[in-house]
């Protein structure tokens, strides 16, 4: 038993569980350099391990009442027709793009959180609202009851952010919380902790498919790593579950913003010395 993959896995549940995106963004990393796994299957374990530990934290929500099934199967069925798209372009790059390539995602990430973290209040309000105070018929609605009032220019907005969440799973090896909790804050009207909740059951399905269509590809996904992840990431999303309770989400998303982008420049100075040794 490895304790450095459960420790790497209980990093991702702590992510996941402070805040139902974030725990693929590291994953990667902590695969290819912490336990020299190539990239591309790095991609296959990274979406095994982060989707295993996300059915946890399902279960977790789905007792509090802090999952909306209906918002978030929507975004996963289009996800899981996406994913195998990305998962198939990820075969095509070569190891090294594909790492810098994620890099430069992570950058944007890490910028859509702090900019969020930001401008963004703790708590959604139950309907969107636009700068001016009135609403933005661009997203969707609520009623009084805080139902989502599920019309086609609001499903056609969760569809395209749930394809775009999916494309990017399938190619980076990612849940795309990061994408699915504030698209469901800022497009749905939802609150932070519904928000969480739903996007770990979307990340869940979403994770099958893609770990379907890398086993379909002929990739490799080792068994002993990926139950040794999803092992420690089961603490770590226990432990974050707790953590979150007690904290400002505006200070936890500054907190990963820089996080990633210490990462993200890791993996890039790794790369030109690769580079630069050949």
């Amino acid at each position: 038993m490895d304790p450095l993959a459960i420790a790497f896995g209980a990093v991702v549940g702590l992510a996941l569980g402070l805040t139902g995106g974030g725990g693929g963004i590291f994953a990667v990393p902590l695969l290819v350099y912490g336990l020299s796994v190539s990239p591309r299957e790095a991609v296959g374990i990274s979406l095994a391990a982060v989707g295993g530990t996300a059915l946890l934290g399902v279960v977790q929500r789905v007792i509090r009442h802090e999952v909306e099934f209906r918002t978030g199967i929507l975004f996963a069925v289009a996800g899981m027709i996406s994913a195998p798209v990305g998962a198939f372009v990820a075969t095509r790059l070569p190891g090294g793009l594909l790492l810098v390539l994620f890099a430069v995602l992570m950058l944007v990430v890490a910028w859509q959180l702090w900019h969020k973290a930001t401008h963004t209040p703790d708590v959604a309000p139950n309907s969107c609202q636009s700068e001016d105070g009135g609403s933005d018929r661009r997203r969707c609605q609520r009623d009084a009851d805080g139902q989502l009032r599920l019309t086609s220019r609001c499903a056609r907005l969760l569809l395209l952010i749930g394809l775009m969440t999916g494309f990017l799973s399938g190619i980076f090896g990612i849940g795309g919380g990061f994408v699915i909790v504030p698209a469901l804050v800022l497009a749905s009207g939802m609150s932070i902790h519904r928000a969480v909740g739903t996007s770990l059951l979307v990340i869940v399905l979403i994770s099958i498919s893609g770990v379907t269509s890398h086993l379909a590809g002929g990739n490799d996904i080792s068994l002993s790593i990926t139950s040794l992840f999803i092992i420690g990431g089961f603490a770590g999303m226990w432990l974050g579950g707790a953590i979150g309770k007690h904290l400002p989400a505006a200070s936890l998303q500054k907190v990963f913003a820089v996080a990633i982008v210490l990462v993200a420049i890791f993996i890039v100075s790794k790369q030109i010395v690769l580079q630069m040794s050949l």
